[in-house]
Parts: structure tokens; sequence; C-alpha cells
């Protein structure tokens, strides 16, 4: 199976991810603060990087891997804050 990225969509709660063997992923927008709090705009302004294994949204200043997607891993750097 593919777990490239092809394309992602966002309702009020949550980021889809359509993969690139067909599947769909769906993740809580809390998961990423950055992207819970940016405006719809913000959130359709990514670019697919690594030719679908990441998804980068450089005014947000949030990279996303697909894996860390599909292993149920939220933002990582809030964890980290929170431990300094």
């Amino acid at each position: 199976m593919s777990t490239l990225a092809k394309g992602l969509r966002f309702d009020d709660l949550m980021m889809w991810v359509d993969l690139m063997d067909g599947r769909q992923l769906g993740v809580p927008l809390a998961y990423f603060p950055r992207l819970l709090n940016a405006t719809p705009q913000q959130r359709c302004d990514y670019v697919i990087s690594g030719g679908g294994a990441g998804i980068h949204w450089d005014a947000l200043d949030e990279d996303i891997s697909v894996e860390g997607l599909l292993a149920g891993r939220g933002d990582l750097t809030a964890r980290h804050r929170m431990a300094a």
C-alpha cells in the first residue's frame, strides 16, 4: 500500500488526507494547533512535499509527515514546548 498523500481537504473539525492507494485519513485539527487556529484560506495554502510523504504550510510554519499521521502522532512541537 502507498502511504503517500495526493490531496487534502478540511471541514470544521477534521483534516482529510487522500492517499495514493485510495484510502482517506481523517485527523482531528485539534492534533495540530496551528491548523486549528488558522483561517480556512491559510489551511488551503499547502504544498504536498517529498513526492507525497509530507504536507507543508509555509505561512504557518507547519510540516506534517504522512507516516506520522498514520502512526497517530500530532504536533510534537507542542509537547516539546510544554516539557521545557
